[in-house]
């Protein structure tokens, strides 16, 4: 029996779905190599069912970062693993409509070609679209970035590419350097090792929001799995490799992240920083050490590894994450651990705290730190008044903690709230650019115009002066010359505040509580609950769906208060414009702890993020509000994590 032949039993008897058994006939009747037809065989073969499903139950669809998911099964085929190559590779990425591999790759990029192409012709742009292509160390990236080049060169376009692993927010800056019209980064961030992404960006070095991402995904739609075959043998014969000028033009960009350079003249800084096998490795040590610090490295995570043998995950918001490199702060008595994750977008960091032992600081807690001290600074050297300004701001995302809403209200500036996804921190970043050069004039030079300029213009003429960028999970951005979260830039960021805080004599902790005395105290949870594959979709869809038809009434003797709906509610930021709908709840309760819920854009997962707040009167209430604040917030992290499964029907 053929594995054509298998399929119409299996969809009959509820084995496969029938949306997996059509995008199975349609790949076997794609004429794609062999290995794929031989793989789907194999699978059909082994009645391999559930793999088929989350395989082929859908197209992998645009999220909040873009297009991610697996290039190695759970259930790998033979045909696919072929000759395994370096640290384990198999030969193929792994078949399925769902997952990460030449076949979504190629189409995806077809798509966005067509729709770059359209969108310069309706603005009179005639030459040939410019692609800017990044990638990091997993397993493909490096083929799926030649893949894409040559695709799109075939197309008519022209791209670039860097000769090896190279971080996000490069990618980010150099789309704006070389004045190109989109670019990609493949890349699935800290997800597991068998993940990889193609995360796309448009002109403004931003990743792409609405109108772009949808007009994107209808074009990457409308391409016909029959038309990939003439793509899938790479030719790099006209794909431009970007030479050392890219790399110290964006280390240039970076270093400006550092505000006032003579914090470091003091007693060194003692750092350890460990990459975690990612792509932090190129940028961040020549940051640092230019900056003044002294630098020891995790030499077991350095080197460029997919398998990310050293930790269970490579997502540094995990403490294991960190446990090599705290272990050797210990020994070498450093101040602070940083860390970044595999694209270096995002930075963690644990600190030396008073009785001399090293402590983890939260996304939070740093985004809330790095947020007091810029606009300290920045009032200092006169960038904005002593009293603030309406035309100065901080943005952050409805799910990041309140604490930086009180910062931004003590300093007298204001606090943009997004949706969650630095893309819609970089929309705002656009809009305050665009307010700008519709002010001065089209022969008025933005990139040209240095960060201090920028402040003036902005407050002087009526826009928005972008202070600091941050969401909890782990995302820092310093200025608007970047347009994506940079795991190089808060590493340096951060770095600044440990070495100012110590040359006050001071632990960062200590900082912490100076924030909290005058602001209140702040505590932030987060609930992961993770559902793999189809079935855990269909879970995902349960808990969201019924949070909008069957709100939640009560936790425990706890009432709810509000419940607010971004997918049917009309509301505005501080700006005054209109977020767009999601389906993104916030809760509050009659204690006054509130939560968010939402899916997440990146990852399998369901996501509730909990905040709770308390006034301190003086120092010395704080340790038992400390205490207090912690033990409810545990108390409600339980009782809604239960709710969350009994809604799932898990």
């Amino acid at each position: 029996m053929t594995p054509l032949e298998r399929l119409p039993a299996a969809r009959q008897n509820g084995k496969l779905l029938p949306a997996a058994a059509d995008n199975i006939a349609a790949f076997l009747g794609a004429r794609l190599p062999d290995w794929a037809g031989a793989a789907i065989g194999e699978l059909l073969a082994a009645e391999a069912w559930a793999e088929l499903n989350d395989r082929f139950y859908r197209y992998l669809e645009f999220g909040t970062g873009g297009m991610r998911g697996r290039t190695i099964g759970a259930v790998p085929a033979k045909a696919e693993q072929g000759h395994l190559g370096a640290m384990g590779a198999p030969q193929h990425a792994a078949i399925g409509s769902n997952l990460m591999n030449d076949f979504t790759l190629v189409r995806a990029v077809i798509g966005l070609f067509r729709y770059t192409r359209t969108w310069q012709q309706a603005r009179g742009m005639m030459d040939p679209p410019r692609f800017v292509i990044a990638h990091d160390m997993r397993y493909f990236s490096r083929h799926f970035c030649e893949l894409a080049a040559s695709t799109w060169t075939r197309l008519g376009g022209q791209a670039y590419i860097f000769d090896g692993p190279r971080p996000t927010p490069q990618l980010s800056f150099s789309v704006r350097w070389l004045k190109a019209q989109v670019g990609v980064v493949i890349t699935a961030s800290h997800n597991p090792s068998h993940d990889n992404g193609f995360k796309a960006y448009f002109d403004d070095g931003a990743q792409v929001v609405p109108p772009h991402d949808k007009g994107i995904v209808a074009e990457v739609n409308a391409v016909p799995l029959g038309e990939i075959g003439a793509f899938l043998e790479i030719s790099l014969e006209g794909v431009t490799v970007l030479a050392w000028e890219a790399d110290d033009a964006y280390l240039t960009v970076a270093a400006k992240a550092a505000i006032d350079p003579a914090v470091f003249r003091g007693p060194p800084l003692n750092v350890v920083f460990t990459n975690i096998h990612g792509t932090g490795a190129v940028h961040v040590m020549p940051l640092l050490l230019h900056a003044g610090c002294t630098v020891h490295e995790v030499r077991e995570q350095l080197v460029f590894d997919p398998r990310f043998p050293t930790v269970k995950s490579p997502n540094p918001e995990n403490a294991e994450a960190l446990s090599l490199a705290v272990k050797l702060a210990e020994s070498v008595g450093a101040d602070v651990v940083l860390a970044t994750d595999p694209d270096c977008d995002r930075m963690a960091a644990a600190v030396r705290n008073r009785a001399g032992g090293m402590e983890l600081v939260t996304g939070n807690q740093i985004g809330a730190l790095l947020a007091d001290y810029r606009l300290r600074k920045y009032k200092e050297l006169g960038w904005i008044p002593s009293e603030g300004s309406p035309h100065a701001c901080i943005i952050k995302t409805f799910v990041t903690t309140r604490l930086q809403d009180a910062i931004g209200r003590a300093h007298g500036v204001k606090v943009i709230n997004t949706l969650t996804g630095f893309k819609w921190i970089a929309a705002k970043l656009r809009g305050y650019e665009e307010q700008l050069r519709a002010k001065l004039g089209p022969d008025f030079d933005y990139d040209a115009a240095a960060l201090d300029e920028r402040a003036k213009l902005h407050q002087r003429n009526g826009s928005t002066f972008f202070v600091f960028g941050t969401e909890e999970s782990y995302g820092y951005l310093p200025n608007d010359i970047v347009r994506d979260k940079d795991g190089n830039a808060g590493c340096l960021m951060f770095a600044e505040v440990c070495a100012w805080v110590k040359r006050r004599g001071l632990t960062v902790p200590e900082y912490l509580d100076e924030i909290f005395l005058q602001c209140g105290f702040y505590l932030e949870g987060v609930i992961n609950l993770y559902y793999e594959g189809a079935t855990g979709s269909a879970k995902i869809k349960r808990i969201l769906e019924t949070y909008r038809s069957a709100p939640p009434q009560a936790f425990g003797d706890v009432a709810v208060t509000k419940f607010q709906d971004f997918g049917r509610e009309r509301i505005l930021d501080a700006d005054g414009e209109v977020i767009p709908p999601q389906d993104l709840y916030l809760v509050t309760l009659a204690n006054g702890i509130s939560f968010a819920a939402r899916g997440s854009g990146t990852e399998p997962k369901m996501k509730f993020y909990l905040f709770a707040e308390e006034q301190v009167g003086s120092a010395a209430e704080l340790p038992a509000i400390k205490l207090r604040v912690k033990a409810e917030l545990d108390r409600l992290n339980r009782l809604i994590e239960a709710d969350a499964n009994q809604r799932a029907g898990a």
